[in-house]
């Protein structure tokens, strides 16, 4: 009797254990696969944060080189808008040193002397004197007082190239250079952007030099300010003028480029 429960007995004993192993080999098998999931989502995140990193490398290189794009873009920008205002003024001076002055050059009429006759001589009395004509300015003087104002424009001190040509035309009003500093003077108002003033400038140099060749390049630069300021009436009325009184000019073709342009744009 005791044989049998002893052999009943070991045989619980061997279930429990094997029940126990069983159990324990469960468990293990469980966490051996958690921590797998755990390491392959690790291995995920790294795997996307490597990802991002290399991403946001591209993106700041990327970012760079469009940069260094932008600054070539502005510097050639820059240097094509110099060597035009250059040339600009270049064609200007070379013009402005053949152009003859606002007055026009009458030759002195000959006098003949009188035919010898036996007839008394009339005595002609004096003329009372009559206001001294002002003296003209001195032509030398005038012209290195112009270059000097050109000269200041040219090399971009706009503010100090406005001074000296304000003082110009109340030096020398009335000089064959006249309506060239005119002009300038509104050059450099709008250069600075001052464009209520360049306006106004421009305005005397259709006003006061209706014969200059001035004109087409002030108007179209009237049309130009009033574009800045979005007066659209304004633009097409001067430019569609200038188009119409100076078709054969350059200024002419550059309205033309601005009215298409403003007809794209819906104006």
């Amino acid at each position: 009797m005791r044989l049998v429960f002893r052999k009943c007995l070991l045989c619980a004993m061997l279930v429990i254990s094997a029940m126990a192993t069983t159990v324990s080999v469960a468990e293990n098998g469980k966490q051996s696969v958690e921590q797998r999931l755990q390491r392959l989502e690790r291995i995920l995140q790294n795997q996307s944060l490597a990802d991002l990193v290399v991403q946001l490398q591209q993106l700041r290189q990327e970012v760079q080189q469009l940069r260094g794009d932008v600054e070539l873009q502005k510097h050639t920008m820059d240097a094509m808008s110099r060597r035009q205002r250059d040339l600009y003024l270049d064609i200007d001076q070379r013009l402005s040193r053949v152009q003859p002055s606002n007055g026009v050059g009458i030759q002195a009429p000959v006098v003949m002397p009188p035919p010898v006759t036996n007839q008394p001589i009339a005595t002609v009395s004096e003329p009372a004197p009559g206001p001294v004509a002002p003296t003209p300015p001195d032509p030398k003087k005038e012209a290195t007082a112009y270059q000097s104002a050109f000269n200041l424009l040219k090399q971009g001190r706009y503010s100090e190239s406005i001074t000296a040509f304000s003082s110009f035309l109340r030096d020398y009003a009335g000089g064959g250079f006249e309506d060239n500093a005119q002009y300038w003077l509104a050059e450099a108002s709008y250069v600075n952007r001052d464009f209520d003033t360049a306006l106004g400038d421009f305005s005397k140099v259709i006003e006061k030099y209706p014969q200059s060749p001035k004109i087409p390049g002030a108007m179209l630069k009237m049309g130009y300010i009033h574009y800045e300021k979005q007066n659209w009436n304004e633009v097409k009325r001067i430019l569609h003028e200038l188009r119409s009184n100076y078709p054969a000019t350059t200024e002419s073709l550059l309205a033309e480029k601005r009215l298409k342009r403003l007809a794209k744009e819906g104006r």
